[in-house]
């Protein structure tokens, strides 16, 4: 019996994801990017990271993005970044596993000099849905440009519309 409440259950929730991945739908996901928030002993510095998008699905499963982002020392440094940037994801299922990609302008601030590169990102992750309309989504994402490359982790939560 245990077993078939799961399986309704596991249904259930499958039925309620698949609409909020159709055309037309709209969508918000803040997140904290990295895992970011660290504190070096060595150079007594704070880091963190934020990044905030939101998109709009163009196709069933294919959904157009725009994020900003901001990280305050980085690695434990006197950097700060700022991003902006486009992007699409592709959810692979029903159930929100996603496959994304984004191109990125990085302001560099350096404290003492700036610099601006253009950067691109590579992210999979999963939607877990809480309710119909808010999810939970870890991901594993990858960001490269001309001198670095970064491969980190983010948790967000997701409001769909």
């Amino acid at each position: 019996m245990k077993k078939l409440a799961l399986i309704i259950c596991l249904m259930m929730t499958t039925l309620a994801a698949q609409a909020q991945f159709e055309k037309g739908k709209w969508f918000v996901n803040p997140s904290i990017t990295g895992l970011e928030l660290s504190h070096d002993t060595g150079t007594d510095k704070t880091s963190f990271g934020l990044e905030v998008q939101g998109g709009s699905f163009l196709l069933d499963n294919v959904a157009l993005l725009v994020h900003a982002g901001a990280g305050w020392n980085v690695s434990g440094s006197e950097t700060d970044v700022y991003t902006l940037g486009v992007g699409g994801r592709y959810y692979l299922s029903k159930v929100g596993i996603y496959l994304g990609a984004n191109v990125n302008l990085d302001r560099y601030d350096y404290g003492y000099d700036d610099d601006t590169a253009f950067s691109l990102g590579l992210e999979a992750g999963y939607a877990f849905f809480l309710s119909r309309t808010v999810t939970i989504e870890p991901a594993a994402y990858w960001n490269i440009n001309d001198d670095r490359s970064k491969f980190g982790l983010k948790v967000g939560f997701g409001f769909y519309f």
